[in-house]
């Protein structure tokens, strides 16, 4: 893959912005550099822009070199990114599948790319030849979400390693929801394919939403080229604070995860004995994609009931559907006693 050849000429002749803490490395003990008020030590220091000590944490886990990952304001930054270092306005496009994550899309509306989507088939699987014959000479990025969402599905690992070789730009797998499928991760391919970039999340398994921190593992190519356009101190000091605690518990947000994969379990058995559930998709995620009689009345009784679910009635292939977000065994016992009260009302 040549690099160069796919990154806007603009950002390849970028000097980017100089941080005053990017500008050092070691130890020091006065710091008059960076016009920082000398009071309320140390949130009066702007944070480390490259989060060097999150990212030695983060290599360990994943197995992943410090040099290949980056961190972001959630995955959105990540995605953003992708747009803004690859993709030529009224230019350049993308391929993606479809349904998928809406972010893509409104990124891409955002920086004023083309979105080319390619739908999934009928049991919610890609079909790379028709995603290949969707690109041309200006198609910069494809974009997989694997688990996908709204579908649930994680795709063939190996398929979309050879994806990556037919494809001549940047293949992007969103793994935000990897944690709880036992299809295994992209990451064990980082080092043969160049031009494949990986996501993953702070939101997800490690139950860390409201943080918004997400992880971008690609080539010491790719990650300079995202640290060039960053913001310069985009992860803040108690973020980084945060996530470093928070990965000391491994053992703990592994457990939890699995415990969601049981739960996922026991609720889609449930689901599918109600009447008013017609079919209840696969899932490798930490939600169930439901085909059901009335998916807008139902959505409506439930929010009456107090218990909001995402209605995706209205995606592409997805008519008919609401997603359940798997929860704990009460709140999960709660959307089914909702769902018995329904058929009640209207069986």
């Amino acid at each position: 893959m040549e690099l160069n050849r796919i990154v806007r000429k603009n950002i390849l002749a970028l000097e980017p912005y100089s941080s005053a803490r990017g500008e050092f490395e070691g130890y020091a003990s006065i710091y008059l550099d960076a016009n920082e008020s000398p009071f309320n030590n140390p949130y009066n220091r702007y944070p480390d822009p490259l989060q060097r000590e999150l990212k030695m944490r983060i290599s360990e886990l994943k197995g992943v070199d410090v040099e290949n990952i980056f961190l972001g304001v959630g995955s959105d930054e990540c995605i953003d990114l992708a747009f803004r270092v690859f993709c030529e306005p009224r230019k350049d496009n993308v391929v993606a599948i479809a349904p998928t994550y809406g972010m893509y899309k409104v990124c891409a509306d955002i920086n004023d790319v083309e979105y080319r989507p390619v739908m999934l088939d009928e049991h919610f699987k890609p079909d790379f030849s028709r995603l290949l014959a969707a690109v041309d000479d200006n198609t910069k990025v494809i974009w997989i979400c694997s688990p996908n969402n709204p579908t649930g599905n994680a795709f063939d690992r190996e398929k979309l390693s050879d994806l990556c070789h037919r494809f001549e730009g940047i293949v992007i797998i969103d793994e935000a929801y990897v944690d709880f499928s036992d299809k295994g991760s992209m990451l064990e391919f980082l080092d043969r394919l160049p031009n494949l970039i990986v996501l993953q999340t702070f939101s997800k398994a490690m139950a860390s939403a409201s943080v918004r921190l997400g992880m971008a593992f690609a080539s010491k190519e790719i990650v300079d080229l995202y640290n060039k356009v960053k913001y310069p101190y985009n992860i803040n000091m108690l973020t980084q604070q945060y996530a470093l605690s928070l990965l000391s518990k491994d053992g703990q947000i592994r457990s939890d995860a699995e415990l969601l994969v049981g739960n996922r379990k026991s609720l889609s058995n449930e689901l599918a004995k109600l009447k008013c559930v017609e079919k209840v998709f696969p899932s490798d995620a930490n939600f169930l994609l439901v085909r059901v009689d009335d998916a807008d009345r139902m959505y409506k009784y439930l929010l009456g009931e107090g218990i909001v679910v995402r209605n995706r009635n209205r995606v592409t292939d997805c008519e008919g559907c609401l997603r359940f977000t798997v929860g704990t065994e009460e709140e999960n016992d709660m959307l089914i006693n909702g769902l018995k009260k329904y058929e009640n009302l209207y069986y």
